[in-house]
């Protein structure tokens, strides 16, 4: 797996076994999407599909664009798909596929299972994938994590997981109060701390990688976030230099190849 791009400027996570590869989300233009595929030494054209998580234009930005060009067959709930047709509805109805929220699909040779989020967008839902004993979740764009999401992606080998802002940044920083309580409510995004706490919860001795993810442009930086959900999991016994690495992500490179 590749975390190709993520922030509030695009996202999008590549991941593949022995019988295919699929993309979650397109957050980015078809132009920088094929970019970040060439620095992984991947192709677009092999995939076997897209997942959509929801409609908000840093995760579909580029969506449209590249599903007319390779034609892949596109997966979200029905709700979010509403949405996706007002802002494009040139994309073919054939590679349209409805996945719905705690629905388990095969798709690619992965057992995905969908699980809603809280998040301001229609009806948010992100991934766990499923392969040969191996686990991987993907979430982000959520204003908490509650019992029932940390029941389904406990024990994960890996977690795309989102570490969107630290709190005091974001309260002095340039954003209207408006915007702040947003991103701090439940229907917006986890802080540094909210998030180390949910991993606290989740991460069990089968968890090696948690890639922090969705960071703020404005109100987070990579080294903050990993120190500051580093030393909360340590306070907790988790070992984040031998036992588990806590990973950068970025808004323009894709994170290296990664075999689960």
């Amino acid at each position: 797996m590749s975390v190709l791009a993520s922030g509030s400027t695009g996202n999008a996570t590549y991941i593949e076994n022995d019988k295919g590869s699929l993309l979650v989300d397109v957050g980015l233009t078809g132009k920088k999407m094929e970019g970040l595929f060439e620095q992984i030494d991947r192709k677009i054209e092999n995939l076997n599909g897209i997942l959509v998580t929801h409609e908000h234009v840093d995760h579909i930005k580029g969506l449209g664009v590249i599903a007319r060009k390779y034609g892949l067959p596109i997966y979200a709930n029905e709700k979010t798909w509403s949405c996706i047709e007002k802002k494009d509805s040139k994309i073919p109805t054939d590679q349209k596929f409805i996945f719905k929220p705690y629905e388990t699909k095969s798709i690619a040779g992965f057992d995905i299972e969908s699980f809603s989020v809280s998040h301001d967008a229609i009806d948010p839902q992100f991934y766990i994938f499923h392969n040969d004993y191996k686990k991987l979740t993907l979430i982000t764009d959520t204003g908490y994590v509650s019992d029932r999401m940390k029941g389904m992606i406990r024990g994960s080998d890996a977690f795309v997981f989102e570490s969107n802002h630290d709190v005091d940044m974001l309260r002095m920083g340039r954003y209207p109060w408006k915007t702040k309580q947003r991103i701090l409510s439940d229907m917006g995004h986890v802080s540094n701390e909210d998030a180390a706490y949910a991993m606290r919860d989740v991460i069990t001795g089968q968890t090696k990688r948690i890639y922090l993810s969705h960071l703020s442009q404005d109100n987070n930086m990579k080294d903050l976030a990993r120190m500051s959900v580093g030393q909360i999991l340590q306070e907790h016994d988790i070992d984040t230099t031998n036992e588990l690495k806590l990973c950068d992500t970025d808004k323009e490179q894709a994170t290296p190849i990664y075999t689960l």
